[in-house]
């Protein structure tokens, strides 16, 4: 039944890509409205029209991102000439079409339908997490009848349906579903799993998983959304708020350098839960697993108030003190041996401050963790380290070529637009490293630098070709020789405003970082220089390859105690991301800018403003003490930073194969840290933090290990 639900599916997607096509040439033609004329173009459904003229037309199956069903009939219009009612989400407009949406036969059915789906609901409304948000009620008040014929004199009473096991994130309540397939198709088209799916019809018709198997996916979160009903709701927010209660804040995720727009809602100055905000050539209206619940994170080990290392403890003390502490270890250092290093979820503000602050002292030592050792360039060209292309042109695409990274798992939001090239766009995709767990069927062309030889084969007949390299593969030995041979593969090419050669970076603070003048390779920094004074900007990763000398005097700036803190002989509590908002790029060099949701916990206080404060100890003016003059400072620093929003795209590319660093003896095998989902969801500090992680990792593991994990 899969293969025949696939089959179908790629039929479908081939037929709209085709009709996508014909939409230059398409004429427009005239139909009439409730008795008004109106011009559309022939390819729109009824839907699409009555939509586009500002009518609400109530549906459940229709999304504008899946493929049509036409299985609930909530959208019945009566077309003049027609005894029957038609659904307008699956019937094309034809010349001179008379549709109805106002009339009473249009009323009647709407009506009709309504009664039938809350003949079997259940009257969960009370308990239910959806309630408030359900498109069920909201409908039902809008377009129902104010009474049912449904007693239990005449039926044997409501249908009640077992619920299924999908996993720890996504918890059930089947009674409640009303079958209009978003989750199947979803999970079908855009997670790329044939996992759920229907069995019967009519009143017996059940929507579930064939065998006993869990629903786990790096985007399985969104079914949630997409539910019209409270069939699928958040295990991890059950029973915690109501919409009406909670506090809504615009804010991005910094799981991944996606730069996905999300909202977070929160209620007495804690986070609830985080949904998805929409944005047509970023993310859509998905999220990632992650990013909608790592958040739990945020209230565990956190740094609450500052402390100074006495002995092998750190005891608590007072800012001024702390302060005080940290500006005479640095007036007491030369300033070549201070050294700032970035963390993953650094905003701009602070990258900024910081900089300013070591560039007074006279260090120019201000290092990101990632190394990046294959260019002379460094940091000063934009292209060399960042998605060349708009995120959502990828789906034009003909032929991509993964080289060290699997995006599935590291920018999930990527791989859903590389998948839609896949399926509308029937494009052909090769790796070159190690196997891992794609949601795409993909030609492996091996594991090592040799393999490199057969890219510019398969990429020969591409009319619009991909290259996406791993960031990790830029920090390794024969980074250089991978970008060279790359470089000069894309170099073949020649295609109006299209980048052929693409970075896939992986952390939020990265290209932030990276713009505003920081540069790659703190490792090999630290190695080199062993400075006096370390400060760590929620850096923790660096300290499981190096551990600071006695002699060296490590600042940590940051909201969670791990490596960093353990090695810290001052910690200043710093803010998250739902704290204190603030500047991010993502891996295309976007600028957004996140809103503060909540207010930091304890003593801590927002990173750039305690990087100010630090300043003034020192005897240094930064000439900005609020956002105001702050953010006149980014504007000196890169007019990217204040462009907000908008893609710009890359400049001086053909600058970059000149000082490419390249060793032509180096060889090896080419790795990739997330092969498999289990590896997918506790990857740094802040998700192996999250109980719910840790939760979605073991049932990763326990799926993993199941007779049916590959059905």
């Amino acid at each position: 039944m899969f293969r025949l639900v696939r089959e179908s599916l790629t039929k479908f997607q081939k037929n709209l890509q085709n009709v996508v096509s014909r939409r230059q040439s398409t004429q427009e033609i005239d139909i009439f409205i409730n008795g008004k004329p109106v011009k559309v173009p022939s390819y729109f459904t009824i839907l699409q029209a009555l939509r586009r003229e500002k009518l609400t037309v109530p549906t459940f199956c229709y999304h504008e991102r899946l493929s049509i069903a036409g299985n609930c009939r909530m959208c019945l219009v009566e077309l003049e000439g027609l005894s029957k009612s038609q659904v307008a989400c699956a019937m094309p407009v034809s010349k001179n079409m008379k549709i109805r949406t106002n009339s009473a036969k249009t009323q009647t059915a709407q009506e009709g339908v309504l009664e039938f789906l809350l003949v079997n609901h259940p009257l969960d409304c009370p308990i239910c997490d959806q309630g408030g948000e359900c498109d069920l009620q909201d409908l039902s008040m809008r377009f129902g009848n104010d009474r049912s014929r449904f007693t239990d004199v005449h039926f044997d009473g409501k249908r009640a349906v077992e619920d299924k096991n999908l996993g720890p994130l996504i918890r059930t309540e089947m009674t409640r579903c009303i079958h209009c397939t978003r989750c199947i198709r979803f999970a079908s088209q855009v997670c790329g799993l044939d996992v759920l799916g229907t069995a019967g019809r009519g009143t017996e018709m059940l929507v579930g998983t064939y065998v006993d198997k869990m629903f786990l996916s790096e985007l399985s979160g969104n079914i949630i959304d997409l539910c019209p009903v409270g069939a699928l709701t958040s295990m991890p927010y059950m029973f915690k708020a109501r919409p009406w209660e909670v506090r809504r804040t615009n804010s991005i995720d910094v799981t991944d350098a996606t730069g996905t727009n999300i909202v977070i809602n929160h209620r007495f100055d804690r986070v609830l839960r985080i949904l998805p905000r929409e944005h047509d050539e970023i993310n859509q209206e998905w999220i990632s697993d992650k990013g909608r619940w790592a958040m739990d994170s945020l209230e565990i080990q956190r740094l609450v108030t500052p402390m100074l290392r006495v002995g092998s403890c750190l005891c608590p003390i007072e800012w001024n003190c702390a302060l005080k502490t940290v500006a005479d270890s640095i007036n007491c250092t030369s300033p070549e041996n201070v050294m700032a290093i970035a963390g993953p979820h650094c905003n701009v503000e602070t990258l900024v401050a910081a900089k300013d602050f070591l560039n007074m002292l006279g260090s120019e030592n201000t290092y990101v963790e990632r190394g990046m050792y294959y260019t002379q360039t460094g940091a000063d060209i934009r292209a060399a380290y960042s998605l060349n292309v708009n995120m959502r042109d990828i789906a034009q695409a003909d032929i991509i070529l993964l080289v060290g990274t699997n995006p599935r798992f590291e920018a999930p939001i990527l791989n859903a637009w590389i998948r839609q090239a896949y399926i509308s766009n029937e494009c052909d995709i090769y790796v070159i490293g190690p196997r891992c767990e794609f949601n795409y069927f993909v030609n492996y062309l091996g594991d090592d630098i040799q393999s490199l030889s057969k890219a510019s084969e398969v990429l020969k007949e591409a009319k619009k070709p991909l290259i996406l390299v791993g960031i990790s593969q830029l920090e390794s030995a024969f980074g250089g020789k991978i970008m060279k041979e790359l470089t000069n593969i894309a170099a073949s090419f020649k295609v109006n405003n299209w980048s052929v050669l693409n970075i896939v970076t992986r952390e939020a603070s990265f290209a932030g970082a990276l713009e505003a003048g920081w540069k790659p390779g703190a490792l090999a920094a630290l190695q080199e220089k062993c400075p006096d004074v370390l400060i760590s900007l929620g850096a923790d990763e660096i300290f499981y390859n190096w551990s600071p000398p006695q002699s060296c005097k490590l600042i940590y700036i940051g909201f969670q105690g791990d490596k960093g803190s353990e090695n810290a002989s001052i910690v200043l509590p710093g803010s998250a991301y739902t704290e204190a908002g603030g500047l991010y790029l993502n891996m295309e060099g976007r600028s957004q800018h996140a809103l503060p949701a909540v207010t930091p916990p304890g003593k801590a206080r927002h990173d750039w403003k305690i990087i100010r404060a630090l300043a003034e100890y020192t005897g240094i003016c930064l000439f900005y003490s609020d956002h105001s003059s702050l953010s006149c400072r980014l504007s000196q620093v890169s007019p990217n930073f204040v462009h907000l929003g908008k893609y710009q795209d890359k400049l001086f590319s053909d600058l970059i194969a000149p000082l490419i660093c390249s060793d032509s003896s180096a060889n090896g095998k080419l790795n990739v840290d997330m092969k498999t989902l289990v590896d997918y969801y506790c990857t740094d500090v802040f998700t192996y933090n999250s109980t719910t992680m840790i939760k979605a990792q073991k049932a990763a593991a326990e799926l993993a290990k199941s007779s049916y994990a590959c059905v």
